[in-house]
This record gives structure tokens, C-alpha cells and sequence, in this order.
């Protein structure tokens, strides 16, 4: 089908751009205009300026998507982007005004996938021989290795970091929730969605739901452009 609805992804935590691979054609392929960021993870700002300047390459109304820690960039970004015409989180986070990360972790138990990041002197890492249990369980071995390997470093203050204004406050928003995620705890991302009256599904997924599920992803996104 045709359409006039871009759809901007932004990536998470350990990742980049690529991450997107498997849902891009699927979107491409449905009529969509695709974009995919491409994040320096270095601080809240930082990321959300790129967004932005993503954003502001858009002339036609937008879907901006967030995977992970893309959530709260997505949260912040959209606020003073005025072709954003709806939201979609993939596990993601979605905080709310002066909440950060870690705040949204504090309120229950470490996910055990917390044991598998490692400081470095230029962020926080996954341990490669730990990230697919971590992070990709429902992936091949083949997939979890390549994300593993092409994985970005991420700086420790975007934990710390707090949103100013939440754009999903003004913005429909659509969630995914992962059930087997070992990254956020899906406890935590069902309150999240249910806080922004959020139209949601759940899929039996890790934390890399956009690589194990790529067609509900691709659906997800649509019917939020659609709508």
C-alpha cells in the first residue's frame, strides 16, 4: 500500500541502527518512508538532539518508534516535534517528568539480566558470552552473536538522566510488552504502558523483540500509523 507516513526508529541500549534490520523491509515494503537513528548514547540529550534532527528532515506526518532505552529518547524528542503523530515503544522505557531509568529499575527487583553488564572506561557493556541469555534468548545463536558483536557502549549517566516533558502526555502511544524479558522486567513495562493509556500487546519475546518478532513489530507500527 502507498502511504505518506514516515516512520522513524530509534534504537536502544547495546545497539545501533542496525538493530532494526528485520522490521525496515517489512515497513518499506507496506508503503512506509523508513528512518533509522543512529544514537551516540552518550547522555539523554545527546540522543534526543539527534532524534530531533532526525525529525526535523521529516516533512510528512510521523511514527516515531523506540526500542529500550530509545523509549525515554523517543519520550523526550517528541516533545517539541510537531509531525510526531503517534508513539510506539518496543520494550521500552517510558518515563515520566524528572523520572529517570534508574528511578523506573528502583522500583523492583534487578532483572537478571542486570549481571551481564560490565563497566568499561568508555560505558557499560553486555559480556559477549553472556548477552544471549541477556538480552536475545528467542534469537539464533547466529543473530545473538552478531548483535553481540556490533553492540555500542552506553554512557552510565543515561540511567541518571531525568525527562523533562513526556511527549506520550500529548502524543497516542502504542506499547509492546516483552514477557520473557531479562532486561526490563515486564512488570515494569506493563505499569508503564497502563500509565500512558497506552494501546498494547504482549508477545512471548526477550528483550530483542524486534529481531525475534519483526512481523508483530511491523504491525504494531502500522496500525499506530494507521490510526
Amino acid at each position: 500500500m502507498a502511504t505518506n507516513i514516515r516512520v522513524v526508529l530509534v534504537h536502544g541500549a547495546w545497539a545501533d541502527g542496525s538493530s532494526w534490520s528485520r522490521v525496515i523491509p517489512l515497513l518499506e515494503d507496506l508503503g512506509f518512508d523508513v528512518s533509522a537513528a543512529q544514537l551516540p548514547l552518550t547522555s539523554l540529550a545527546d540522543d534526543a538532539a539527534v532524534t530531533r534532527s532526525l525529525l526535523a528532515m521529516q516533512d510528512t506526518p510521523t511514527v516515531l518508534v523506540g526500542h529500550s532505552y530509545g523509549g525515554a529518547v523517543i519520550t523526550e524528542a517528541a516533545s517539541t516535534a510537531t509531525r510526531v503523530k503517534a508513539l510506539v515503544y518496543v520494550a521500552a522505557f517510558a518515563p515520566d517528568s524528572g523520572e529517570s531509568l534508574g528511578g523506573i529499575f528502583a522500583r523492583q527487583a534487578a532483572p537478571s539480566g542486570a549481571q551481564s553488564i560490565r563497566p568499561r572506561d568508555n560505558g557499560l557493556w553486555i559480556e559477549r558470552g553472556l548477552f544471549r541469555e541477556s538480552f536475545a534468548q528467542d534469537c539464533s545463536e547466529v543473530e545473538a552473536r552478531l548483535m553481540a558483536a556490533v553492540q555500542k557502549p552506553i554512557a552510565g549517566r543515561c540511567f541518571e538522566d531525568t525527562v523533562t516533558t513526556p511527549a506520550w502526555k500529548t502524543i497516542p502511544s502504542w506499547y509492546q510488552v516483552s514477557e520473557n524479558d531479562h532486561m526490563i522486567p515486564p512488570e515494569a513495562q506493563r505499569w508503564m504502558a497502563g500509565r500512558m493509556k497506552a494501546t498494547t500487546i504482549s508477545l512471548p519475546a526477550s528483550h530483542a523483540s524486534l529481531v525475534s518478532r519483526p512481523i508483530e513489530i511491523a504491525r504494531l507500527i502500522a496500525d499506530a500509523a494507521g490510526t
